[in-house]
């Protein structure tokens, strides 16, 4: 990526779903919660106000439905993994930082989760450092 790219970010931040996960017996008795956060690098400069020209968050909220409608999950890397394959398919993606967390699994813990990121081979290892840090 050159210098004079303009990357901006987006971010869907603690979406709770109930979802059927975990690999533990006691976890396969019903629903539980499901936090998930996902942040995005998209290239070139923020649109104009018109959401015709903008990444649109419903796509994130459609695509962990989707995931988590298809069954009994074992484990929450494969959630991320099926939500970062399908931002990655996106060109204006550059960058990917996708976590998930079960907030009720152990009563002493306020949660276990799993996080993962994903650059275009073009970006900036720093540059989404700064975008992404909160």
């Amino acid at each position: 990526m050159t210098a004079s790219t303009a990357l901006y970010a987006l971010f869907l931040k603690d979406h709770v779903a109930e979802a059927r996960i975990g690999a533990h017996d006691f976890e396969r008795n019903g629903p539980q919660r499901l936090v998930i956060n996902v942040s995005l690098a998209i290239r070139g400069a923020a649109p104009s106000d018109d959401l015709a020209e903008a990444v649109d968050y419903d796509f994130l909220r459609q695509s962990v439905a989707q995931i988590l409608s298809d069954g009994h999950i074992e484990l929450q890397e494969t959630v991320c993994a099926h939500l970062l394959e399908i931002c990655k398919r996106r060109s204006s993606i550059a960058a990917v930082r996708i976590s998930t967390e079960k907030p009720d699994v152990y009563p002493d813990t306020v949660g276990v989760g799993c996080r993962m990121l994903w650059l275009a081979d073009d970006v900036s290892p720093a540059i989404v450092q700064l975008l992404f840090a909160v």
